[in-house]
């Protein structure tokens, strides 16, 4: 018998090689996509304009809030990245495919109309933070912001515009670093989670739909699922055996898991910075983010005001495209058409989608010309997306649980569980807001 013997490269190269830490974290950065731009969308203009005036208004009291709603965020967001996912169209095509048209048109007007004024109120919060730094007219930026956020949609590959997104989510690190440029009392802070209350009337229960509105928002389900429909045919040619399949869900729970917590945390440090600073000074009344910003500066310094700012502005940025894309994913959907981000603009059906990103973007940013209440703008834009979440819910679950439109990947019970724990705690609320107007 013959035996060969292998040289010392030979058996250099017949052993795995051990990936570097740094490696690793790579590989684990890049599967990262729709759950942490869908996470970091929500951080918005308008969902700072609620923290704030959440903390400003009740102190450390409503700041079980984005704690309590963290594993029910995560819950519908796989819900709707599942959806996504599994029958690679997003949720208006199958609302269509499973329930009546009145049902979709309700459904997609709804979302057209809280987006389109969320847009405004975000593009408004964006110039006026602008101005704050640098002076010059609010207007003119509204404009800028805008166009720009409209160009970078139309224009940019898919890929390369998903990637600039994704370094966007960096600018929500601004409240992190406003928090630890304060002097807080930990100890106070913990007790206000561990030992939580409800504070008393009817304004408490409004911020907290508020609270709840812009954080578990109709258009983050839009976009995830859509997110995930346009990764799974960018990838066509991979077999859909089911090691793949079961892979792609791990991906997208842990996906979703990272994103959603980023987002909540990101919610607590502005609760937390503004109850700390605004509300212990008697400053409760805070109704727009750049408000927000703005009373900061006497209290907490320039650098807090620049931080605040910024966070602002790069977060508007991140959002606004969100937000109008969602719309023209659910809208060309209704219609029948091909919407995708992929798409070209000489493509027939590419005009109309992004003609509905363009009417979203433009009637946004119109709405800052109009003699309209910015402050009423903002907050009620959370308000209508907690309303509105409700029946959206409900049907993601219904769609969710139904075997003709999920096949063997339905959702688990626990999954299910969550689900619609959410989405009765969102009708739950809606219905004691309006029980004590």
């Amino acid at each position: 018998m013959v035996q060969f013997r292998k040289t010392g490269s030979q058996l250099n190269e017949s052993i795995p090689k051990k990936k570097s830490p740094e490696r690793r974290l790579t590989q684990h950065l890049r599967q990262l996509g729709p759950g942490l731009i869908t996470g970091a969308a929500d951080d918005d203009p308008s969902g700072i304009a609620t923290y704030s005036q959440a903390g400003a208004q009740f102190g450390y009291a409503l700041l079980w809030t984005v704690v309590f709603t963290l594993p029910l965020m995560v819950a519908i967001q796989i819900v709707s990245a599942r959806i996504g996912y599994v029958t690679r169209c997003g949720l208006a095509a199958n609302i269509k495919s499973a329930f009546p048209r009145w049902v979709l048109l309700l459904v997609v007007g709804l979302l057209l109309l809280a987006n389109t004024l969320n847009v405004a109120a975000d593009i408004a919060a964006m110039a006026q933070a602008l101005r704050l730094l640098v002076g010059g007219s609010a207007h003119v930026y509204a404009v800028t912001f805008g166009l720009l956020c409209l160009v970078l949609q139309v224009f940019l590959p898919y890929q390369t515009y998903v990637r600039w997104l994704k370094w966007l989510t960096l600018a929500l690190l601004a409240y992190v670093a406003v928090v630890f440029s304060l002097h807080l009392d930990w100890r106070e802070v913990a007790s206000a989670i561990v030992r939580p209350h409800m504070p008393a009337g009817h304004e408490a229960l409004l911020t907290v739909v508020a609270v709840f509105g812009t954080t578990i928002s109709p258009y983050l389900f839009f976009w995830q699922a859509a997110q995930e429909m346009e990764d799974t045919k960018a990838n066509a040619g991979e077999a859909r055996t089911a090691s793949n399949v079961r892979r792609h869900l791990r991906r997208i729970k842990a996906d979703t898991i990272v994103g959603m917590t980023f987002s909540n945390l990101i919610a607590f440090f502005i609760i937390l910075s503004t109850a700390a600073t605004l509300h212990v000074a008697g400053v409760t009344d805070i109704q727009t983010s750049a408000q927000a910003a703005e009373a900061l500066r006497p209290l907490a310094g320039d650098l807090t005001f620049v931080l605040f700012s910024l966070g602002i502005i790069g977060t508007g940025m991140l959002a606004v495209p969100v937000l109008a894309g969602s719309a023209a994913y659910a809208v060309a959907e209704a219609a029948g058409w091909h919407g995708s981000l992929s798409l070209r603009l000489d493509h027939g059906e590419g005009r109309g989608f992004y003609g509905v990103i363009a009417a979203a973007t433009v009637g946004g940013v119109i709405l800052c010309f109009l003699p309209t209440d910015p402050v009423k703008e903002l907050f009620w834009s959370a308000v209508l997306n907690g309303v509105i979440a409700v029946p959206i819910m409900a049907v993601m679950m219904l769609l969710a649980t139904r075997r003709a439109t999920m096949g063997a990947q339905v959702i688990g019970s626990r999954l299910r569980w969550l689900g619609w724990i959410a989405t009765a705690l969102m009708a739950l609320t809606v219905i004691a807001m309006f029980a004590t107007v």
